[in-house]
């Protein structure tokens, strides 16, 4: 039986050479006079990983009319931010498996994962400078700022039975989905588009990246390690009351209830299974992707405002593939 495709190989074709073109870049601006930060960044990065975020730079870049150089700049710009949030994620959440492999802060300490995800931080906007495009800057300066409180939020819902799922997904839009969006609103600055075609691009972005992670967050209790390239149960061991739990609440017997904010309140592994069986048993999951189904059509509606192109049936097929996928 073949595996499900990923979203990678959803846009392989038309990307391939710009993608080995940014794969370039990475490796180039990598390099650091310290050992110690190339060991790190060079083990992170070689894990791979869907680079969904350089695509989107990319893609949008090319739906509309942009082939400089500069897209391959910041789409390399945007993967390294993301890695910084992996870096300091995994410590916050004292994870040990990512991408299949130990974490970077399992192999080398917490302290100097932190601190290479500062650097690569620093690398990402000593580049923005070479772009020399003052809204680039400020686009992606936002996007910074708003995931670190994004990740402050979501600290402070850590192990809240009671959390509300708005709440909830104010975490998701903050931490995950602000980096979608400043990815598709980037490839449009770059092309010069009107403004009502610019926040198109980051409407679908951030619809994009909020489907995403509910999915993400929905494997976490249907999928399995090695395809996740995680732990299942992460989120239940670190007390994150996300939006399958979070519905299970709502939808179980007292009894259920009960023992969910027990686990969401103290973490762990113990009971998981019988957390997993309340978790289907009450549709939370089939809700969850439901939820994602929606984000990922109010996703293909923004394509609209776009030509006709290759680009744009990739971004549509990009959509698709958010919802419909195993890791």
């Amino acid at each position: 039986m073949l595996n499900a495709p990923t979203l990678a190989t959803a846009t392989a074709d038309p990307l391939d050479e710009a993608m080995r073109r940014v794969d370039d870049v990475i490796r180039e601006r990598l390099a650091s006079r310290v050992a110690l930060v190339n060991q790190i960044s060079q083990y992170i990065v070689g894990a791979g990983g869907k680079r969904i975020r350089p695509r989107l730079v990319l893609l949008f870049a090319e739906a509309l009319g942009f082939d400089g150089p500069e897209r391959h700049e910041l789409a390399a710009i945007v993967e390294f931010i993301h890695t910084a949030t992996l870096l300091h994620d995994d410590v916050v959440d004292e994870s040990a498996l990512r991408r299949g492999r130990a974490t970077a802060n399992a192999m080398f300490g917490n302290a100097a994962s932190v601190l290479v995800g500062d650097f690569l931080y620093s690398r990402a906007f000593q580049m923005m400078v070479s772009v020399n495009r003052m809204r680039v800057l400020q686009v992606l300066a936002d996007a910074t700022n708003v995931i670190a409180e994004g990740e402050v939020l979501q600290l402070m819902n850590m192990h809240d039975p009671d959390l509300a799922v708005e709440d909830y997904l104010q975490v998701i839009r903050f931490k995950t989905a602000k980096l979608f969006e400043a990815s598709a609103r980037l490839g449009a600055v770059l092309a010069d588009a009107p403004a009502e075609v610019e926040e198109a691009a980051a409407s679908y972005g951030r619809s994009l990246g909020t489907a995403f992670q509910l999915v993400d967050d929905l494997l976490d209790y249907e999928g399995n390690s090695h395809e996740l390239g995680k732990n299942v149960g992460d989120d239940l061991r670190e007390g994150k009351p996300t939006l399958p739990l979070l519905l299970a609440m709502a939808r179980g017997r007292p009894d259920e209830r009960a023992l969910l904010r027990e686990r969401i309140e103290f973490g762990g592994e113990q009971r998981l299974d019988e957390v997993l069986a309340i978790v289907r048993r009450t549709g939370a999951l089939e809700a969850t992707r439901e939820a994602a189904q929606a984000e990922a059509d109010r996703a293909c509606a923004m394509l609209d405002r776009l030509p006709p192109s290759r680009a744009r049936e990739a971004l549509l097929e990009f959509s698709v593939r958010a919802v419909n996928r195993s890791s």
